[in-house]
């Protein structure tokens, strides 16, 4: 399973890729504001955050079809200098309105990588799929607001198994680790997680305890705080 990083958050994403292994960071718009920052000086330190072998997936501003695929020509080339190169490891996210499934099947005819966002159901994710886009990321918790989003990921994941698609399911808009927890046991193929949920997941109170319990009766028993003299 892929594990990547839903945030523009430079400081943190440096300690969580220092802590886990982190197959890439994605970003959307409302992301990249939240920085404060102008966007493109976000994404140049991201570049530089990740190796080369880290994905890295930046969403398009524009709605109309030839706004979505000028964007697309560039944000496929930030990691190259030659415009003409599409980065193996940069992907272009893509909502799954009528345009941008029109632009995500443009996509894959020039070797474009593309993500497919703003899912809310799990036919809109296949027909995406069917599109070309190699990875599908249905907003898990937003679609709990219309039912149970959780399942609706799974049926997905489920769908494109029967179907021999390869397009790979990268749950994202999680507000809570049980989501994460589920579906990673359902086997999906990517989770794209917030900080804050991810710290929650690393995180618990016993494992402090625990670690301070074994550092008093160490403590106590040879006077020392190592392993050796």
């Amino acid at each position: 399973m892929e594990l990547i990083i839903d945030s523009s958050n430079i400081e943190q994403i440096k300690e969580l890729n220092e802590l886990l292994t982190i197959t890439g960071v994605t970003t959307n718009p409302t992301i990249l504001t939240k920085s404060n920052r102008e966007a493109m000086d976000v994404v140049k330190d991201l570049c530089e955050v990740l190796s080369e072998e880290q994905l890295l997936f930046i969403q398009t501003v524009q709605t109309s079809f030839e706004g979505i695929m000028e964007e697309a020509k560039m944000i496929s080339s930030i990691r190259n200098k030659n415009i003409s190169i599409r980065n193996k490891n940069m992907y272009v996210k893509i909502p799954v309105t009528h345009e941008g499934l029109r632009a995500i099947k443009e996509c894959k005819k020039l070797g474009i990588h593309t993500l497919a966002t703003a899912i809310y159901t799990a036919d809109q994710a296949f027909l995406a799929a069917m599109n070309g886009a190699e990875y599908l990321a249905p907003y898990t918790n937003r679609m709990c607001n219309y039912g149970d989003g959780v399942q609706n990921v799974k049926d997905l994941i489920e769908m494109l198994r029967v179907n021999h698609m390869p397009a790979k399911v990268i749950a994202a808009s999680f507000k809570n680790t049980y989501q994460v927890h589920e579906l990673i046991k359902a086997g999906i193929q990517a989770v794209t997680v917030p900080c804050d949920v991810l710290y929650q997941m690393i995180d618990h109170p016993g494992t402090k305890i625990a670690v301070g319990e074994f550092s008093v009766n160490w403590q106590r028993a040879y006077n020392r705080n190592t392993l050796e003299k």
